[in-house]
């Protein structure tokens, strides 16, 4: 199989990119995540695909609930604060504007369009990030945004490498 010609096939699909928060009560994680999509219209479900190298993936393991963050096309600091940084480094959250939600996750203030979702089951069939199948349980979008896409941000150095194996949580 050609790599250039999958990754040619990809980037043209140039997908809306979605920071994901998760927490328990001992940690919050949140993380930049191009690997998404709705998988049912009734119900309302919705799939992420998480880096098994990340500190959100290690959170998400028992969190029951997450909130999915659409950026705009004004949201490129956001896109680099929680796609370069990693969660095993740092807070992420240290110097940003969030409130938690009634599910215990973070909820950004500056991103509008978000769904909280709920976990139905987690797929590991062995490549380097999990599905993650939800149900969606609430939903809120701004009249006409503009996502911000894969092509809108370069080429941002992941906190983590994908083969990088993921620290002990």
């Amino acid at each position: 199989m050609s790599h250039t010609a999958f990754g040619a096939l990809i980037s043209a699909a140039d997908e809306p990119l979605l920071v994901v928060t998760a927490g328990t009560a001992d940690a919050m994680a949140g993380c930049l995540v191009s690997f998404h999509c709705q998988s049912s219209m009734s119900p309302q479900q919705y799939c992420l695909w998480l880096s098994k190298a990340n500190h959100t993936y290690r959170v998400g393991l028992t969190a029951t609930h997450f909130a999915v963050h659409f950026l705009t096309k004004d949201d490129f600091d956001l896109a680099q604060h929680f796609g370069t940084k990693s969660g095993d480094d740092v807070d992420k959250f240290a110097d940003i504007d969030f409130k938690m939600s009634e599910y215990g996750m973070p909820l950004l203030s500056k991103c509008a369009n978000r769904m909280v979702v709920e976990r139905i089951s987690v797929l590991d069939d062995g490549g380097d990030h999990v599905c993650l199948t939800a149900g969606v349980k609430s939903a809120n979008a701004t009249d006409g945004f503009t996502p911000l896409r894969t092509s809108h941000i370069g080429n941002l150095q992941p906190g983590h490498a994908t083969e990088e194996p993921p620290t002990s949580p």
